[in-house]
């Protein structure tokens, strides 16, 4: 069967873009999505070989978008994690970098018209209700097809994109702080660890990373020895977190987890040597079940919310105080293994985050129909 899909490389993920009607053809129900999506991808295999994945978490994504002209934002999309070697697809995440890429597909499809200057799309997360915007330079009125933007983790260029997460905590847990913590105890593997668990952009666990074992001045390494613990570490704060029930198996997207550092003279995963003051506080994150090239956008926003926490693991390391009430927005500089990534965190008059933004770049690779495999191909 024939699915029409756009492939779109957003900020350092790639993403297949689908408009919900050709979804619906052949799966008509939400339910029948997942089945649909690993299929196309190809996800039982790791090599996803008979599929349009790319065999790795930041290449083995999707989502899917319903125009919503009508409502409060221009559309709804469904994020989707899809399995390497496991036929799951996960849709309790989302993805920054992808909300890049469909900012960009909603202007050059048609979705939101371009305007003279910069065109605003306003995008809602289905899954978390989440509210992001992304602003496309549209000088014209014209439609941009390429661009010379780039982000750390790319030489590619595209076109600058800014994204920004509207009020983007609470939207899983109900609260920023689903514990009510700012720093908790988490038993793994029989050790205790420090943890500042979040419900920001993404729900989130960050550990610091001498306590679990993981050396940030160098981002090179595969984490082989220490992803045991930093998996055991998501399974037992997604139960802190409410995010799963005792009986049922742990995720693998949420909720994210990572070890943070202060900032620090390291080596980026290319090699190059990053200074310690060029950033606040080093990161590195899990994708799924392996070391993060870069680092996730909804990473991002989470650590840049948990540095806003008095107290929280990634203040602590970045050695900032909470915001001011002023509505001034200030920069966290994130050292992650692509090199130094800016979040923009933006408050109320009461100190309160209202908006957490970055700077991106998305371009279109291909439209193409795609030729899934019907089930019992894929078992043959």
């Amino acid at each position: 069967m024939g699915l029409r899909g756009r492939w779109y490389r957003g900020g350092t993920s790639k993403c297949w873009l689908f408009d919900s009607k050709d979804v619906a053809l052949h799966a008509p129900t939400r339910e029948e999505i997942p089945a649909l999506l690993s299929a196309a991808f190809g996800a039982a295999d790791a090599r996803q070989l008979d599929g349009v994945g790319g065999g790795t978490s930041t290449t083995s994504k999707a989502a899917v978008i319903w125009a919503t002209p009508d409502a409060d934002a221009d559309l709804d999309y469904l994020f989707a994690q899809v399995g390497i070697g496991d036929p799951t697809v996960e849709l309790g995440s989302n993805c920054g970098n992808c909300a890049t890429a469909i900012a960009l597909f909603a202007v050059q499809t048609g979705i939101v018209a371009a305007e003279d200057g910069m065109t605003k799309v306003r995008m809602r997360h289905i899954t978390s209700g989440a509210v992001l915007s992304g602003t496309v330079p549209t000088p014209g009125g014209h439609i941009p097809k390429s661009g010379l933007a780039r982000v750390p983790g790319s030489n590619a260029a595209g076109v600058p994109v800014n994204l920004s997460f509207h009020g983007p905590w609470g939207q899983n847990t109900g609260a920023l702080l689903p514990t009510g913590n700012a720093v908790d105890q988490l038993q793994v593997n029989g050790r205790t660890l420090r943890a500042t668990m979040v419900d920001a952009g993404a729900p989130a666990v960050l550990i610091p990373a001498e306590e679990a074992g993981v050396d940030l001045s160098s981002m090179a390494d595969n984490l082989s020895g220490s992803l045991p613990t930093l998996i055991a570490a998501r399974a037992s704060a997604g139960l802190a977190m409410g995010l799963r029930n005792p009986e049922d198996p742990p995720q693998n997207a949420v909720p994210k987890v990572g070890v943070v550092a202060p900032a620090g003279d390291y080596i980026a995963a290319d090699g190059t040597t990053i200074s310690a003051d060029s950033h606040d506080v080093r990161v590195r994150m899990l994708s799924m079940l392996a070391p993060h090239p870069a680092i996730g956008l909804t990473s991002a926003v989470a650590v840049a919310l948990a540095a806003s926490v008095q107290s929280s693991v990634v203040a602590d390391a970045a050695g900032q105080a909470p915001l001011p009430g002023t509505g001034a927005p200030r920069m966290l500089r994130v050292g992650t293994p692509a090199g130094v990534i800016i979040t923009e965190i933006i408050s109320d008059e009461k100190g309160m985050v209202s908006e957490v933004a970055l700077h991106r770049a998305a371009r279109h690779i291909a439209t193409a129909d795609i030729d899934v495999a019907q089930a019992a191909e894929l078992s043959a």
